[in-house]
């Protein structure tokens, strides 16, 4: 499937088989994490047959089941730590549905086990994805109206409400989209809105937007520039 297939089809998934990713997908899944620490300079990991960060009260208390397998979103201190995470880890994800896998995001449902990845000096733990197979494929979550998620002072190009449309597939803390986009000059503006992960949630749209977009002609605006 191409990736607005595999963003049209994803959905979050809490319960898991007991069975190990295939050598092919962890090995794809793998490659592709090291290309993202390359661009990014994130720590990300794809730890395995860990079943201890999700077998806690608050993992029951947030439904999940079976989880063996998570990506650990690991990266440098800073104001664009949450952000990068976002937006490198819904590659992740949307590569993980390419390869018959299901995941979830989890920002606050798991405990963290340290020994299961690195994290190095001046590093800090963002948050991880589940990932294995499902025992469903998940359901479809609530989603604004489009109209709710950008300003425009005029008639939008195709390309932009096809970014839109696509940002407003991406799973955000609590379904809460709060993220917003405009549009100037062809620079493309986008805001997080306020509250927890909203600058993770961000990321995740900005990385949907992209995709939407395609390669028409336009540009991210830089932050503090709107």
């Amino acid at each position: 499937m191409d990736l607005m297939e595999a963003m049209k089809r994803r959905h979050s998934v809490r319960g898991y088989e007991d069975r190990a990713i295939a050598d092919d997908a962890r090995h794809e899944l793998e490659e592709l994490l090291a290309q993202l620490n390359q661009e990014s300079g994130l720590n990300m990991q794809l730890v395995l047959n860990e079943p201890k960060a999700f077998s806690g009260f608050m993992a029951h208390y947030g439904k999940f089941s079976g989880v063996r397998n998570y990506i650990a979103l690991v990266g440098k201190k800073g104001p664009e730590l949450d952000e990068t995470c976002g937006y490198c880890g819904e590659k992740a994800v949307l590569k993980a549905q390419q390869l018959g896998l299901n995941t979830c995001w989890v920002a606050l449902t798991y405990s963290k086990i340290k020994k299961a990845f690195r994290v190095e000096d001046g590093e800090k733990l963002c948050c991880v994805i589940a990932v294995g197979y499902g025992t469903t494929q998940g359901a479809e979550h609530p989603v604004k109206p489009i109209e709710s998620l950008y300003r425009a002072d005029g008639p939008l190009p195709s390309w932009f409400r096809q970014g839109v449309e696509a940002a407003r597939l991406a799973p955000t803390a609590m379904n809460q989209q709060k993220f917003r986009f405009s549009l100037k000059d062809g620079m493309v503006f986008a805001e997080p809105g306020s509250g927890f992960y909203t600058k993770v949630d961000l990321g995740i749209a900005k990385c949907h937007f992209e995709i939407g977009a395609g390669n028409a002609d336009w540009h991210w605006a830089k932050q503090g520039n709107a």
